[in-house]
């Protein structure tokens, strides 16, 4: 992370988590909260190893963790991750179709797994395919790779297709709320604004993805995975 970055976050965080000496103690300063914070999130390393690394007690990084993600939670997500408006969407579609070619993209969605550690109830709903316990991430970025949508918190073991109905994005697809009107002729289909999903999400009018492959595909559905796979 660069200087720079890390003293926009902390200005950001500030109204939350710093504080001030008192007669009995010095306070943690603003930058060390932070940047405890950070590194736990970084390297997933025990409380005691940050804590050790920063001179902190184990309370204190937990604490500065707990308070980080709760202040990016209301200060940072609302403003950095964010539907986008009539503008950005052809923003995005003309940056993907220059870079990998492909018109009226806007982005790729996939699911990420998050270890953690099993609760006490309900635990195997939180087994996941891989063989360990986790919580997903749903992501939607655009073609610099840039968040512009997320939805996370749900058990491991649900498959992605699943995942993607439970989310916002879908209640707002079903709605027709997807994307504003900007349809364009390809090949003689009149197309909007759509992203790309594997295997494993639904085909929908905004949701392309590729082609199951059964051996039989034509020399054209094989060019189309190619470059469906190559941009996603």
């Amino acid at each position: 992370m660069s200087e720079e970055t890390f003293t926009y976050l902390c200005n950001k965080m500030r109204p939350v988590m710093e504080r001030r000496d008192t007669t009995f103690r010095k306070c943690v300063s603003l930058k060390k909260r932070v940047a405890v914070a950070l590194w736990k999130l970084a390297t997933g390393s025990e409380y005691r190893t940050v804590g050790h690394l920063f001179g902190v007690s184990v309370t204190t990084v937990c604490r500065c963790l707990q308070e980080f993600v709760a202040a990016a939670e209301t200060l940072l997500v609302p403003e950095l991750i964010s539907f986008p408006d009539q503008e950005k969407f052809a923003e995005m579609a003309a940056y993907t179709e220059s870079r990998w070619g492909i018109p009226q993209c806007v982005g790729a969605i996939d699911g990420s797994h998050i270890p953690i550690i099993a609760p006490q109830e309900y635990h195997c709903e939180y087994f996941n395919r891989k063989g360990w316990h986790s919580i997903i991430l749903q992501g939607v970025v655009d073609g610099k790779g840039l968040f512009w949508n997320v939805f996370a918190g749900l058990p491991g073991s649900i498959h992605d297709a699943r995942v993607l109905r439970l989310s916002q994005l879908w209640e707002l697809a079903s709605r027709g709320n997807f994307s504003p009107a900007a349809n364009r002729n390809i090949g003689g289909v009149n197309a909007g604004y759509y992203i790309l999903g594997d295997s494993a999400y639904p085909l929908q009018n905004w949701l392309l993805k590729p082609f199951h492959d059964t051996g039989r595909l034509s020399a054209e559905q094989q060019i189309y995975n190619k470059k469906i796979c190559r941009a996603r």
